[in-house]
């Protein structure tokens, strides 16, 4: 027996059984996924972060609303995972737990913190979601999401600021205060931003990301975080990097950096789970000691 067609293929198993639709032991037989508690999905739907969010929006009260880093994915952030918490933001007297998979933040909202998407997902307006992504996630990660939101758009470093200097008496102000002023749309990458934080917190000078590099008037290439004054750069090599074509490019762009004496420190994904090491090699690199690229 066929389900038939609901929203993006996400459903209720509770109602999917109570209809005819299904049998609770079609549900039991792993026929569709089940995301998260009374909630599958179609198998051939992609298992990202935006299905569980979906699924999350089907348990949530009407009231309720996706967001902060959930709902930074529709503003140009898609850096949660499948397996990471759903955010779910309700008004701060609802009494709404949410199942395994879902973290409840509560909070009030006005009329404008709220956009509906075409399909009725309601999600935190962009401005909103900045705000609770800088009050609620690590400093990294914050500033790495909100790179990105800039970076495409959604919101602007001056609506950030403007945010960060009204941001006085408010629920989680301190944290907003302290995070703003680091997002700079100009990364690439939230390697790229984790490791400008990183320098940041150890009060090293501030580099400048997607750095034009350009020696006798040619241009050499973009450099991900660059200390112009020292001719320091900082590269990070994604698994794309890997590729053949692309490790070729790379590998001709760090030469023609060398040759024009510039210094580069390349780090791959392996060196950002110790962000002090790298730190400690950028300083010593900045310092004008000798340092391993």
């Amino acid at each position: 027996m066929l389900v038939r067609p609901l929203p993006h293929g996400v459903f209720l198993g509770s109602h999917a059984v109570a209809e005819g639709s299904l049998t609770r032991e079609q549900l039991q037989r792993g026929l569709y996924r089940r995301v998260l508690r009374n909630v599958y999905a179609d198998p051939g739907l992609p298992h990202d972060h935006a299905l569980v969010a979906r699924a999350a929006a089907l348990l949530m009260p009407t009231d309720a609303v996706i967001g902060g880093r959930s709902a930074a994915m529709w503003w140009g952030a898609p850096f949660a995972g499948p397996n990471d918490p759903v955010l779910v933001v309700v008004p701060s007297a609802s009494s709404w737990r949410g199942p395994r998979g879902v973290r409840v933040h509560r909070s009030d909202l006005s009329p404008g913190d709220v956009v509906a998407l075409e399909d009725g997902l309601r999600i935190t307006s962009a401005a909103r979601t900045a705000w609770d992504v800088a009050a609620l996630e690590r400093v990294h990660d914050a500033v790495a999401c909100l790179d990105a939101m800039v970076g495409s758009g959604a919101v602007t470093e001056e609506v950030l600021r403007g945010m960060a200097a009204t941001a006085a008496g408010r629920w989680g102000s301190r944290r907003v205060q302290r995070v703003l002023p680091l997002v700079d749309g100009r990364a690439q990458s939230p390697p790229e931003s984790w490791v400008r934080v990183a320098c940041h917190l150890a009060d090293l000078p501030h580099p400048v990301p997607q750095f034009a590099v350009v020696q006798g008037g040619r241009f050499l290439g973009i450099a991900d975080l660059v200390w112009p004054e020292v001719k320091l750069i900082v590269e990070y090599e994604g698994a794309y990097h890997f590729d053949g074509l692309q490790i070729v490019k790379d590998d001709a762009r760090y030469a023609a950096f060398l040759a024009a004496g510039w210094r580069v420190i390349r780090l791959s994904s392996a060196d950002l789970r110790d962000l002090d090491a790298v730190v400690t090699r950028i300083k010593t690199a900045l310092s004008g000691e000798p340092t391993a690229g």
